[in-house]
């Protein structure tokens, strides 16, 4: 299983230290800044680091060659269809609610705001519409009273996405394939960024 990584900050790093614990072939790690962490830990261990021409797009040749799936943690960048087509199954990645409720860059925020009891993670496949390919793997947690949106990230949110990144590179490893559920369009809400009072 050949895979490039694109991502960003913390949560790019765990899923890196986490593919590195697995057996799979790392081929490269795309990021939109050549100062990010990810960056850092990636040329740490050796492995190539390629820096988006555009930091709001992954072009299809940022992605190398060979590559069986592209896997986004942290990434605010599109992946356009001549990018997924250069990978023989296509790309995921994680979004922390249970899609397809609060899709947006602000999903964790928007659990809180809405007072969600449970929130969750979804992996799911990268297509045109953000936030909307079907589902390859989903897991809820509790939301604990009187906690703000990145203590349920760290605690939570984020360790889940790393565990069901995991679980589905086993998967395609295993089978050649990635599980895929359509996500429901009637339940679907959307989480866009939330302006900071003055």
């Amino acid at each position: 299983m050949r895979i490039t990584l694109v991502g960003s900050r913390h949560f790019g790093v765990a899923v890196l230290d986490m593919l590195r614990g697995r057996d799979v072939d790392l081929a490269s790690v795309v990021v939109a800044d050549a100062e990010d962490r990810l960056a850092d830990a990636a040329k740490q261990a050796g492995l190539t680091v390629v820096v988006q021409k555009d930091p709001k797009n992954v072009a299809a040749d940022e992605i190398a060659a060979g590559t069986d799936l592209i896997i986004t943690a942290h990434s605010h960048a599109r992946v356009g269809a001549e990018a997924l087509a250069a990978s023989k199954l296509g790309g995921i990645g994680y979004h922390p609610s249970l899609l397809p409720r609060h899709r947006g860059i602000a999903a964790v925020e928007w659990t809180i705001k809405e007072g969600d009891p449970i929130a969750g993670g979804s992996i799911y496949h990268l297509a045109e519409r953000m936030d909307a390919g079907a589902v390859a793997a989903q897991n809820w947690c509790f939301v604990k009273k009187g906690e703000t949106a990145r203590e349920l990230w760290e605690r939570a949110l984020a360790p889940l996405g790393v565990e069901l990144i995991g679980q589905v590179v086993d998967y395609a490893k295993a089978h050649g394939s990635l599980p895929a559920k359509t996500q429901d369009e009637q339940f679907a809400t959307k989480a866009p960024r939330i302006k900071q009072e003055a």
